[in-house]
């Protein structure tokens, strides 16, 4: 079994993080601080460790926060060499906590902090505080940051303002109007750093959940000029539009803007399926016109009180068709407990997409065993 992601954050990690310290600063009360560290540890999951961890410093460390995070600062050095290849993204993340809890009123300090900080982790979470407190000055370092020769710190400016980003608090006012995000995802778009575009292209998607219109107008300007960066940006940007079925998108990502096809059907191998067996769709049609189209299918889930009131769009090829080609797929699904769906007997509907629209359905019956 893989070791749970909360463990990077573990016994041995509080040590090596309160020796480090304690190499910097002998004043530093490193058995107290890991007492206290390990307290509360194995309770919590790793989110929470790191902010755990970061109020437990608060307590051995200067009252003054700027003599506090040069200490800090000084025994990240230590991180950076080699030894602590398999440690050092972990270790890091209760330094960056630390500078989001108590450096919200030293705004350069922490800023500085985090721009030392972040190639050792991320500060993703730690900016969005400032953000939601200093939100001009912190826009106007985001934007700074945007043009950084580290990828890391370049990666900041567009993860760290995403609106919708995961494990943080949400940027309410950003999810109304993300029109302050354009100008920093317009400098990184076509970035040489694969790890900056992934962030670009979420930041996209984020976007589109709120406002699909803005997205679309934004990316078909970009399209214009576009690199082969700036393709993949927007391919990756767009996906949750592309499951939406939004048909204004298919054409930005080079499909056909309208689908001619006739006598398309759906059959499934069962009509009455248990739990755990495996449904087998077979799906035709043939095509009218020369086009390159997405093929989809979706299915609609019962839920608790026997309705259909869940759906997932699960991805099967894109295709090039010749004008009169006859096409004939089929696809495996299997119906199996895991642990982020929960399935509920009665009749489930299948929906075949091409770019989005629905064009053929077909439905079953789930049995439990």
């Amino acid at each position: 079994m893989a070791e749970q992601l909360k463990n990077k954050l573990n016994t041995a990690a509080v040590h090596v993080l309160g020796s480090l310290i304690d190499s910097v600063w002998p004043d530093f009360a490193m058995t107290d601080f890991i007492e206290t560290a390990l307290l509360k540890l194995d309770e919590l999951e790793l989110k929470a460790r790191a902010d755990y961890l970061a109020r437990s410093l608060h307590v051995y460390l200067p009252d003054d926060y700027v003599d506090a995070i040069a200490i800090l600062l000084q025994a990240s050095e230590y991180l950076r060499e080699e030894q602590f290849s398999g440690w050092e993204h972990y270790l890091a993340w209760p330094l960056i906590d630390y500078v989001a809890l108590y450096g919200i009123d030293h705004l350069h300090v922490s800023f500085a902090a985090l721009e030392k900080l972040t190639p050792l982790f991320t500060g993703e979470f730690a900016i969005r505080f400032f953000l939601l407190a200093h939100f001009e000055e912190t826009y106007l370092q985001m934007l700074q940051w945007a043009e950084h020769e580290n990828e890391h710190i370049r990666r900041l400016a567009s993860e760290g303002i995403r609106p919708r980003l995961p494990w943080a608090p949400q940027l309410t006012d950003l999810r109304d109007d993300p029109t302050p995000i354009w100008p920093i995802l317009e400098k990184l778009k076509g970035d040489h750093s694969l790890y900056v575009r992934r962030s670009v292209a979420n930041n996209i998607n984020d976007i589109s959940k709120d406002h699909p219109q803005m997205v679309i107008d934004i990316c078909s300007e970009w399209k214009q000029a576009a690199s082969q960066n700036i393709n993949w940006v927007i391919r990756h940007g767009l996906r949750s539009l592309v499951k939406q079925g939004n048909a204004d998108v298919y054409p930005l990502l080079g499909f056909s803007q309208s689908v001619d096809i006739e006598q398309p059907l759906l059959r499934l191998s069962h009509s009455r399926l248990l739990l755990g067996q495996a449904l087998v769709l077979d799906f035709r049609l043939r095509s009218k016109q020369a086009q390159y189209v997405v093929l989809d299918y979706r299915i609609r889930f019962v839920g608790a009180a026997g309705k259909m009131t869940r759906e997932k769009v699960f991805k099967w090829k894109n295709i090039r068709l010749a004008e009169g080609e006859y096409l004939q797929m089929q696809k495996r699904h299997t119906l199996q407990k895991i642990s982020t769906r929960k399935y509920y007997p009665g009749i489930h509907e299948v929906e075949c997409l091409l770019n989005g629209q629905c064009i053929a359905r077909a439905s079953f019956e789930l049995l439990m065993p």
